[in-house]
């Protein structure tokens, strides 16, 4: 009864058992690839599809949604999950890994509908805590799912696929049983168009909407934040799609290359870090140095961390690089969230987050494309050290905007 009269704790428990799968797939899925023949180019080209049919799709899963509601959509985005990793499971050859992706990809609504559910059921002065839900829930699955992945794949590369389709099937039920349709809000509410302001999710933009966010670049200290974001999503984008093939050429435990196992302990490894980070050091960061100087911080700390990658070979340096670039890519996205949200404006909070999301979507298009294009050809410190020139740029910018608003504040 009380599950039902407060929905934060289902919608808790179907975040994390999603992201927990989706984690559990991150380190697995270029290793299992390249199992059934899959060159590094390939890998790149199976992430870069689900990215693209995500962006595409998601838009239009959001206003599905609007219209039916969400609890429906978010039940038929997590049954494709289910069909995207059951196909996966079983996939004997290339091309029904890519389906498996493609599947999943158009499917691929889950959190953005559980944003839009959090919008629903909670008050405007309540919805940035009930959003840390998400974050939570994404510290927990980058430290367990990859763990788990590591761990189960020395038995065998289906293992991690069927674990990951498993906590697809308890997301399911968690929904169906556990949560309730959010209340719709009527033209006929009282301060209905309040109401739908506030109740407006973060939504990424449709494919053909990008004419209509054109004028949020004209003004100055927005376009500097957004590209600054950009630059943020290129960098990590760069490592999380590259870093698995790289380690394999790179690193080796026992004169055997780096498989799913040691990479997935890393990818833990990296997560536990995220959380000690997000678990409340970053808020005493902010109150001490403020969210500009973090945003300077944290792109020279993962412009440092992925510049010493490219020249990394050993195990011990890979673990310290891991917390100088974990710090880095750990402070930007709330950092720079919180400026661009303080910049927007409450009645384009909405909007601007959703535009944030797009950003990060074409970086997930493009950099699996480079990545994989730069492995194959055993360019392997030339992919570390573009991901720390995306990060270069951006501590350019940031400085920049940083001096900027500095002496305006002097004067």
């Amino acid at each position: 009864m009380s599950i039902r009269k407060s929905p934060l704790l289902p919608i808790f428990l179907v975040v994390a058992v999603d992201v927990l799968g989706l984690t559990i797939i991150l380190p697995l899925l270029p290793f299992y690839a390249e199992h059934y023949g899959a060159s590094p180019a390939a890998v790149g080209s199976l992430i870069t599809v689900f990215a693209v049919c995500q962006l595409i799709a998601g838009p239009i899963l959001g206003r599905l949604s609007d219209r039916f509601g969400r609890r429906p959509l978010l039940l038929l985005s997590q049954v494709g999950t289910l069909i995207g990793f059951l196909i996966l499971a079983y996939a004997h050859q290339l091309w029904l890994i890519f389906l498996s992706r493609i599947i999943d990809g158009i499917t691929a609504g889950n959190l953005s509908l559980a944003q839009a559910y959090i919008s629903d059921v909670t008050a405007p002065e309540k919805r940035a805590k009930a959003f840390g839900i998400i974050g939570i829930s994404f510290g927990m699955g980058f430290l367990l799912g990859p763990a788990i992945s590591g761990f189960l794949s020395q038995y065998g590369y289906q293992y991690p696929v069927f674990a990951a389709a498993a906590l697809s099937a308890t997301s399911i039920l968690a929904t169906y049983f556990l949560l309730p349709e959010p209340p719709r809000i009527t033209p006929e509410s009282k301060d209905s168009k309040a109401a739908q302001d506030a109740a407006t999710p973060p939504r990424k933009l449709g494919i053909f909407s990008w004419h209509h966010y054109a004028h949020y670049f004209q003004n100055p200290e927005l376009s500097r934040l957004l590209f600054q974001f950009l630059c943020f999503s290129l960098t990590f984008s760069m490592f999380i799609s590259g870093f698995a093939l790289f380690s394999e050429r790179r690193f080796t435990y026992d004169g055997i290359p780096y498989g799913p196992k040691q990479v997935g302990y890393i990818y833990a490894y990296a997560g536990l870090l995220g959380l000690i980070l997000q678990g409340g050091l970053i808020g005493r960061l902010v109150q001490k140095y403020g969210e500009k100087s973090l945003v300077v911080a944290g792109f020279f700390a993962a412009a440092l961390g992925y510049t010493l990658l490219g020249f990394t070979y050993k195990l011990p340096m890979l673990l310290l690089i891991t917390v100088i670039s974990s710090f880095g890519t750990g402070v930007l996205r709330p950092a720079l969230t919180s400026l661009i949200s303080r910049v927007a404006g409450p009645k384009n909070q909405g909007s601007l987050l959703g535009l944030t999301q797009s950003l990060a979507s074409i970086a997930q298009i493009i950099c699996p494309l480079i990545s994989g294009f730069l492995i194959e050809r055993h360019a392997l410190t030339l992919w570390a050290l573009t991901a720390a020139f995306a990060a270069a740029v951006g501590f350019g910018l940031a400085l920049s905007h940083h001096r900027k608003m500095a002496h305006a504040e002097a004067r």
